[in-house]
């Protein structure tokens, strides 16, 4: 049961007829006629005990994104209920409106929609919903919950995919459309075609030119061979989910701006023909996508990475070189995002690293906070100095750490948030036009 503000307003208006009749006796009237009129009031009211919920929840939705949700109340009392009601979700879900007006005829169906604007991925649940009956003078309630269990997995918003189209038509001039005239490593035959003046003669298919060669004794025209970049290639991410990743960098998790560079990584190469594993590890695997293949491949990543969120504890780098052949026994293009802001905090990173490199390519990408790189700049007062010094050792750390990756055989990245996803997928571009994959 509940109690409404007009019992409270009617219950302080008897100070009108304790004045009147004077004293406890009038007291004593009033607050009998209140308490009548509010178990004639309760009794009146629908029973919300009588109503059935069922919820139309969509299974997946992206974060940001407004998604509506309804809820069914079927009401299989005797009498109508009239009320309030309360779709109540966990706050990180953004459910608009909380509260809504009720009016259920017995034996009738109600349809309640709620819009939900995710602010954080993951797992959202509902927590059930509250229904509050008031009789017809709406002095007294009564108020049951309902279970009415239902969860709405919410994927990462992958936004850097705004820079995939420029990063495919860059692409369509290194796999085949635009041919390569000379071989090299990580390139394979594409196709013939007639010699033009400025090729390079090495590229002459003698026996192509034979076998055109005009029966009659006329003269063949020159072939030569064209080349692209291999295709085929494995490429494995591995995530960094450990301390580090729960860090905030320009008001977006670490870990997140992870997940963004891996899908857009993962959706080009994809279109370069290039098989792609994805696995989120800190001292074990958090999360794994293995053998998926075109569109199935990002489907499949959003929906692992979805309700995945940073250990605080340190990553086990020794365990990385075992977790990569697990994927695949071939060389490979392993891409790390992690960070690589403190050298004692790399020293693992680092030792492990030449085991990596010495069978595989190495890509390390590390976000970069733009607060730390403008405040290096500012030192128009004596704390904007200290904190000048301050990020001026935070940048040479990092330096530091990056100048041993590239001695141990590997590449670095780096990039603000915005910039990482990007400089990632340009990375991985320039390795295939180089033939290094």
């Amino acid at each position: 049961m509940a109690i409404s503000g007009w019992f409270v307003a009617a219950l302080a208006l008897g100070a009108v007829p304790v004045v009147l009749l004077g004293g406890w006796p009038g007291l004593g009237l009033w607050v009998a006629l209140l308490t009548l009129a509010g178990v004639v009031d309760l009794a009146l009211a629908g029973s919300p005990a009588a109503l059935r919920v069922t919820r139309e929840v969509p299974a997946r939705s992206r974060l940001g994104e407004p998604v509506e949700t309804t809820l069914l109340v079927v009401n299989a009392g005797g009498r109508t209920v009239r009320g309030v009601v309360r779709d109540a979700w966990q706050p990180s879900a953004g459910a608009r409106p909380t509260r809504q007006r009720l009016s259920v005829p017995a034996g009738e169906r109600r349809a309640i929609r709620t819009m939900l604007t995710p602010t954080r991925r993951g797992e959202l649940h509902a927590a059930g919903v509250t229904v509050r009956s008031s009789g017809p003078l709406h002095l007294v309630s009564r108020q049951r919950t309902l279970r009415a269990p239902a969860a709405l997995r919410v994927l990462p918003p992958f936004t850097s995919r705004r820079h995939l189209p420029s990063r495919i038509a860059r692409l369509r001039e290194l796999d085949g459309r635009t041919s390569l005239l000379i071989r090299g490593q990580g390139t394979e035959f594409d196709s013939l075609r007639e010699y033009v003046r400025g090729d390079d003669v090495r590229s002459i298919d003698w026996r192509a030119t034979a076998r055109r060669r005009d029966p009659a004794g006329g003269g063949a025209k020159l072939v030569v061979r064209t080349w692209r970049p291999e295709r085929d290639r494995r490429i494995v991410i591995v995530i960094d989910s450990g301390r580090s990743a729960a860090a905030r960098i320009a008001d977006e998790v670490r870990l997140d701006t992870a997940f963004e560079a891996s899908l857009l990584l993962a959706a080009l190469a994809t279109r370069a023909g290039d098989r792609v594993d994805l696995a989120v590890y800190d001292r074990r695997v958090r999360g794994r996508v293995q053998g998926a293949t075109g569109a199935q491949l990002l489907a499949r990543m959003v929906d692992v990475l979805a309700p995945i969120e940073p250990e605080l504890i340190e990553p086990d780098w020794y365990g990385v070189p075992a977790l990569v052949r697990s994927i695949t026994p071939h060389r490979a293009l392993v891409v790390l995002l992690t960070t690589i802001e403190a050298p004692g905090a790399a020293q693992p990173l680092l030792a492990m690293l030449p085991e990596l490199t010495r069978h595989h390519t190495v890509v390390v990408a590390s976000v970069t906070d733009p607060d730390v790189l403008a405040a290096a700049s500012q030192r128009g007062s004596s704390d904007e100095v200290y904190r000048a010094a301050a990020a001026e050792r935070a940048l040479l750390d990092a330096t530091r750490v990056a100048a041993a990756i590239r001695r141990l055989g590997g590449d670095v990245v780096t990039g603000a948030p915005q910039d990482l996803p990007p400089a990632l997928a340009d990375h991985y571009l320039a390795l295939k036009a180089s033939g290094r994959l």
